[in-house]
């Protein structure tokens, strides 16, 4: 079997890929790990609504039958959002969950990967992966993904759990362009930012487009960070957040979680330490970015047609 044996597109997908149309992908594993049921599922079907009220198509991926999944319907999204035992899929567990025929969840990298292989240069998520607290040299595939796979994210920062100063050295390394939308410092997922750095400030959906389209025009190969801060109205109060974590940490540390367990156990951790108000933040940034992602898809493919 090859590769355009194992991508099955929706049919809305398809059409739009093979005529040029934007199409905004999205990861799954917001659905299968991100957040409980059924308010996982009523979040994709809205974060997709959202992609199309911007002018672009979803393609929301996951692995079913031995395929990868680029575009997904009301009722496949339902089955990751309430089956049991959904495998979260990163890159090194594609050979295996493929040939196992695995229900899988997507995550950043393994979406990007996808997105990739089946043409689509945006993806929307909520937060980045990345280098993990302490010295445990625990760090995100999304990292490495985005140094070797051409295709732009679009999230609000890196997740706060992680240590966000060594996830924006790692990503300089690679060679990762970290693109602030509206903002001048890098946004801390659930709060705007405070001091950290960003590669330079974009202020519209073109002048954004126009950057990720001159970055491949010139040859390299990396992927793009869109980093798109959490709405105003929707942030979180920083001090509470920031407790959440330190508390989510000490229970992860006590509890022994680590490796890929480590991120869905902090984050439920901070729903519950703040009486679920880190959801609703959650939520609200996801919804953000696919409007940005879709936004700017419009642009690059109006800039692919030049």
């Amino acid at each position: 079997m090859d590769l355009k044996d194992l991508l099955l597109f929706a049919p809305e997908v398809s059409d739009a890929l093979s005529s040029g149309k934007p199409v905004v992908a999205l990861e799954s594993t917001i659905i299968s790990h991100g957040m409980p049921y059924p308010r996982n599922v009523s979040t994709a079907l809205e974060v997709e609504a959202v992609v199309r009220e911007n002018g672009a198509i979803p393609a929301t991926t996951a692995l079913m039958d031995g395929q990868f999944c680029v575009g997904l319907s009301s009722d496949q999204i339902e089955k990751l959002g309430s089956s049991d035992g959904v495998k979260k899929v990163s890159l090194r567990d594609i050979g295996v969950a493929l040939s196992k025929e695995t229900l899988g969840a997507t995550t950043v990298a393994t979406t990007m990967f996808i997105a990739e292989k089946a043409g689509i240069q945006i993806f929307a998520t909520g937060g980045l992966g990345g280098v993990h607290r302490g010295d445990s040299g625990d760090v995100s595939a999304d990292l490495t993904a985005l140094g070797t796979i051409p295709v732009t994210v679009v999230s609000a920062g890196v997740k706060a759990i992680l240590d966000l100063p060594r996830t924006l050295e790692f990503l300089e390394t690679l060679g990762v362009p970290v693109l602030g939308y509206e903002t001048d410092v890098f946004p801390e997922f659930w709060i705007r930012g405070s001091n950290l750095p960003i590669s330079a400030r974009v202020d519209d959906p073109l002048a954004a487009a126009a950057a990720i389209s001159a970055h491949w025009s010139s040859g390299m190969k990396s992927g793009v960070v869109l980093a798109a801060p959490v709405p105003v109205e929707d942030e979180a109060d920083p001090e509470v957040i920031n407790a959440a974590i330190n508390e989510g940490l000490a229970a992860a540390a006590a509890q022994g979680v680590a490796g890929s367990g480590t991120t869905p156990f902090l984050l439920a951790h901070i729903v519950e330490s703040t009486g679920g108000a880190s959801l609703e933040t959650n939520i609200a940034l996801v919804k953000n970015n696919a409007a940005v992602a879709a936004k700017v898809a419009v642009e690059l493919a109006s800039l692919n047609k030049r």
